[in-house]
């Protein structure tokens, strides 16, 4: 199976990331599609030769899963950005869950937000455990490792220097703070709520 790249030119002009940003950004998402699809047929066309006992193997496997996320993970990030402000429903069963999770919606946004300061790059995502029902912040250090297992990404943010210096310089609290008021928490309760069937 072949990965096209998603376009996501909508967002330009979305609060507080520039165009030149934005198109740099999606221009790395694009990279990450181009190396999965090179990868997967590589892997492919060793498999059919019978190269699968070789060192070229188990390497590119392992860089498979980090670059398949990095296409992935940009795809959930730009997902569930908007250029118009769709709040939280206040009877959604996703608040309820998160004050269930974090005592209030209020502690889960600020533990969101103090995940994301974390110094360091990587990836903030809000998982859903599908076994115990409960929400976590995580912090994933690179694409391929560090993830909650047997959890589905609800809410994804790019915490990566590409993702806010060429607008925010140092000042990372900015672009966090920019990123909760571009949330679409519409993409981010359809995802919870095909997590519940």
């Amino acid at each position: 199976m072949t990965y096209t790249a998603k376009n996501f030119e909508h967002l330009l002009g979305i609060k507080g990331l520039s165009e030149q940003l934005l198109k740099n950004h999606f221009t790395l998402y694009q990279g990450y599609v181009t190396n999965t699809n090179k990868l997967n047929e590589t892997l492919l066309s060793m498999v059919k030769e019978g190269k699968t006992a070789t060192p070229e193997f188990t390497e590119l496997k392992r860089r498979f899963a980090w670059e398949f996320n990095g296409m992935r993970l940009h795809e959930l990030y730009f997902e569930n950005m908007s250029k118009t402000k769709k709040e939280l429903k206040e009877n959604s069963q996703l608040l309820k869950t998160m004050d269930e999770s974090f005592s209030s919606g209020e502690n889960c946004h600020k533990d969101f937000l103090a995940t994301g300061s974390s110094r360091g790059i990587g990836w903030v995502i809000m998982y859903y455990d599908l076994e115990n029902k409960k929400l976590f912040n995580t912090w994933i250090n690179e694409h391929d490792g560090g993830h909650l297992s047997g959890c589905i990404p609800l809410l994804v943010m790019d915490v990566f220097e590409h993702a806010y210096m060429l607008d925010y310089g140092l000042k990372k609290i900015d672009y966090l703070n920019n990123f909760i008021e571009i949330i679409d928490w519409e993409v981010v309760e359809k995802r919870f709520e095909v997590s519940q069937k």
